[in-house]
């Protein structure tokens, strides 16, 4: 059974940085393209990054420069390194596995839960 589970998240100030980590269970992380997405209160789920198989990442361009996307294949956990934060990316963050490269939420097949990011002061 595909089970993707993310952590990290939490209450952090304006300019701060957060690491979240999407664990994969019942796949082999690296078999597939990772999402990271995100959805705020009354609007639209989001692409942020996507890492592929070969570990080439794209990053929407809201976030490019300051987010990073990487995978650890050891542990099958991919990770989305947050810096400078502001409070636009305030939002619930939920990774996704799917086989294609995409930051649109259709191509991917496995979703986590997510995990709560909010920025304020």
């Amino acid at each position: 059974q595909v089970q993707l589970v993310e952590s990290g998240g939490g209450l952090v100030q304006p300019g701060r940085s957060l690491r979240l980590s999407c664990a994969a269970f019942g796949i082999g992380a690296e078999d597939f393209v990772i999402g990271w997405f995100r959805q705020a209160p009354g609007k639209e789920r989001e692409g942020v990054s996507t890492i592929a198989k070969d570990g080439n990442t794209y990053a929407a361009n809201s976030v490019r420069g300051r987010f990073t996307t990487t995978r650890d294949y050891a542990k099958t956990t991919v990770y989305l390194e947050m810096n400078d934060l502001k409070p636009e990316d305030t939002g619930l963050y939920a990774c996704a596995a799917g086989p294609r490269v995409s930051l649109m939420d259709r191509w991917y097949n496995y979703w986590g839960q997510g995990t709560q990011v909010t920025v304020s002061s």
